[in-house]
């Protein structure tokens, strides 16, 4: 038997919650969705094609090549990949009033999570737009800079209600019960 006050009790590390959330607050890989996988995926390939300019073709080959990848989404990525680099001009024309400083000094991880951002919220209607927030906003934790969170927020919050006006409404309206 080991006495607990012993020196080697005392120098193990603290137990670690279960949580599903790493040291930094970010989502453990086995707790995510196959969705939030995709998103991730989509991140890297249009992270490549802003900074790269790589054809989306390419980008797609070698996204689909990384490990991991079977556990995403494939059809969502897809839509992500394919649909924001098509409506790229389209994207940034709807995030661009919204920023307080030209898009070329926005970091190209935070710039492609708002685009993603924008796009779900245009196209995938069966996305909650609340669920798209704070996807984007775990995306920019994960990969964008110190406090890029907080600017993909405040960007995706004031677009939401131009493009989910009514589920917004819904969503703000003083009575509207709080969640448990």
């Amino acid at each position: 038997m080991s006495d607990l006050n012993t020196p080697a009790a005392s120098k193990r590390p603290p137990r670690q919650s279960r949580t599903g959330l790493t040291a930094t607050g970010a989502r453990k890989a086995g707790s995510k969705s196959d969705r939030s996988r995709s998103r991730e995926f989509a991140l890297q390939g249009l992270y490549q094609s802003l900074v790269g300019r790589n054809p989306v073709a390419d980008i797609d080959t070698f996204t689909r090549d990384l490990a991991g990848f079977n556990k995403a989404d494939a059809i969502h990525f897809d839509a992500l990949l394919q649909g924001c680099v098509a409506q790229a001009h389209a994207l940034d024309a709807l995030i661009t009033p919204l920023l307080d400083r030209p898009m070329t000094e926005i970091s190209p991880i935070e710039h492609a999570v708002m685009w993603i951002g924008a796009y779900e919220m245009q196209h995938c209607p069966d996305v909650p737009w609340r669920v798209v927030l704070n996807e984007c906003i775990e995306l920019a934790k994960e990969f964008g800079g110190t406090d890029g969170h907080k600017y993909v927020n405040a960007v995706l919050n004031g677009l939401a209600p131009s493009l989910r006006g009514a589920e917004v409404d819904a969503d703000r309206s003083p009575g509207k019960r709080p969640r448990s």
